[in-house]
């Protein structure tokens, strides 16, 4: 027990030292303590360190994932869907089978289901470099991809290992296989999307901000196990119970708590990704010389490891090209739709449409009668959304950062270490899932920033961000007037926050400048409640 917390305190102060020692020299803290636990392990007295993956898919990664969705903006999230699906679904089942051939090929009698699974085990990206991008002030777009394709990702290739595990045991059909995908992910979004609710729910009716912070550490477990006995993905589930919280909870949870689950959130992922990386160093040793038992040597993990690595970033980079090439026709295909919608605003801005809708007595699809208003916010909104795409291009300077931003993790090395007892090979298979993760941290990571500043992507323009504050503080200002005149200063607030939340909706505004809006109106709510103003 003594060595325990003695083990545990070091652990706390080595994340701790980590992150301050990162923040100075400029590279991210996991690099570090990836390095530092490898060091730490190669010291004969430090004894072999092995830690059940089981605790790391179910007891780590579904509050961190949760975490990071709930964190995200909606509106973001939503602009980039097609693009953040097709990372994360699509890229990840093309890499690991392009990746499962390569290894079929290169290690003698591993058959190509064995191969497939160790593709799925290496395909997912690590979030790691999305700290390291948002310090460079790129493109939010850029950021938006790396950070949605990192939540999603994760469980396309847990359930790809899966299937690719049970096609070893018995004959799998392709169309079995994506029945199981689509069953997975449907009761993991269904699971998931009753959890958020729920937790927005319960916690908008507790009045204690340190009770609602302990209910919301509950959240991704309630998402994740349900769906995990269910047959769903259980990380899928943690994700969308975040979004789906993080949609809510500016609407439906206090300030106070709000504020309070933020600081205690940030302090949970520190601890948990810290240990994590650091637990990663520390296993390898382990690894090492189960390989040297089996295997006579590190050649074959090594050389198989860095070709794996060398095959995922290139059919990484010509997926991404294909992608901004879409996405180049997406925004030639705005120019042209921009005049055709000015005019329809125009239109339905005119005195007397009201009276001409209501006529005329529109219905949609499902025969549901539309009212203008509806019809303003809709064309409203995809008016924001293609100056959005407009006004920040994704091009190949930008599909460049993606590229090289595709790092390998946490998932990869957990994932490996799932394997069957009686997988061929297992040893040699677990240390390339430990090479290509390791590696690709350390390479890639240690020098996206020289990538970056090479390739010189499009940054958020601080004018821009600067005329949209303008804006938003006349609007602020603007609700406020609107308020009654004996309306207490918490009244002005929740006018103001409910114009935010418009602009919101309707897509006004960036991301970066609504959530500075917002924090804001939250510690002057804050700071008036404890001052007891009404």
């Amino acid at each position: 027990m003594d060595a325990f917390l003695i083990v545990s305190v070091l652990g706390l102060l080595v994340i701790a030292a980590a992150t301050l020692i990162a923040s100075r020299v400029g590279v991210a803290s996991p690099l570090l303590l990836v390095v530092l636990g490898l060091l730490v392990s190669l010291v004969p007295a430090v004894p072999e360190v092995t830690i059940a993956p089981e605790w790391i898919l179910a007891g780590v990664l579904p509050p961190l994932l949760y975490s990071a969705a709930a964190s995200m903006p909606s509106l973001d999230f939503r602009r980039e869907f097609t693009a953040i699906g097709s990372l994360s679904v699509v890229l990840v089942i093309v890499s690991a089978l392009l990746t499962g051939l390569f290894f079929t090929w290169v290690i003698p009698g591993l058959s190509l289901a064995w191969g497939i699974a160790l593709g799925a085990i290496v395909s997912p990206t690590d979030a790691v470099a999305t700290s390291i991008v948002k310090r460079t002030g790129i493109s939010p777009r850029v950021i938006t991809m790396l950070e949605g394709e990192g939540l999603l990702n994760d469980a396309t290739a847990l359930v790809l290992l899966r299937a690719a595990i049970a096609a070893t045991a018995a004959a799998v059909s392709i169309v079995g296989v994506a029945g199981s995908f689509a069953l997975a992910v449907a009761v993991a979004a269904a699971v998931g999307f009753a959890a958020g609710r729920l937790n927005l729910a319960v916690r908008s009716r507790v009045s204690d901000p340190t009770v609602s912070t302990v209910l919301s550490f509950t959240v991704p477990f309630l998402a994740s196990v349900p769906a995990e006995l269910l047959h769903g993905s259980g990380l899928f589930a943690a994700v969308i119970a975040g979004l789906v919280t993080g949609r809510g909870a500016v609407r439906r949870i206090p300030s106070q708590h709000r504020l309070a689950e933020q600081q205690n959130w940030r302090t949970i992922e520190l601890l948990l990704e810290g240990g994590v990386f650091l637990l990663m160093g520390l296993e390898l040793t382990g690894v090492l010389d189960q390989v040297i038992r089996d295997h006579d040597g590190y050649g074959l993990a090594i050389g198989a490891a860095a070709g794996a690595l060398g095959v995922t970033v290139a059919v990484r980079t010509g997926y991404v090209a294909l992608l901004v090439a879409s996405l180049g026709w997406r925004a030639r295909r705005h120019r042209r739709l921009r005049p055709r919608l000015d005019a329809v605003q125009e239109r339905i801005s005119q005195p007397g449409a009201d009276e001409r809708w209501a006529e005329n007595g529109r219905r949609g699809r499902r025969g549901r009668q539309w009212t203008l208003e509806r019809v303003r916010v809709r064309v409203a909104r995809l008016s924001a959304d293609i100056d959005y795409f407009l006004a920040r291009p994704f091009g190949w300077r930008e599909g460049t950062v993606v590229v090289w931003a595709g790092m390998r993790g946490v998932v990869t090395v957990a994932a490996a270490q799932t394997l069957p007892a009686d997988t061929p090979h297992r040893s040699l298979l677990v240390l390339i899932a430990f090479i290509v993760a390791a590696g690709s941290l350390l390479l890639q990571g240690s020098s996206l920033g020289a990538v970056i500043r090479w390739a010189k992507p499009d940054t958020e323009s601080p004018v821009v961000l600067a005329a949209e504050r303008r804006a938003l503080r006349e609007l602020l200002e603007e609700a406020a007037a609107g308020a009654p005149a004996a309306a207490s200063q918490l009244a002005v607030l929740a006018a103001q926050r409910d114009a935010l939340l418009d602009a919101r909706d309707s897509g006004r505004y960036s991301s970066a400048a609504l959530s500075g809006a917002l924090e804001v109106l939250d510690a002057e709510q804050v700071r008036l409640e404890l001052l007891g103003e009404g």
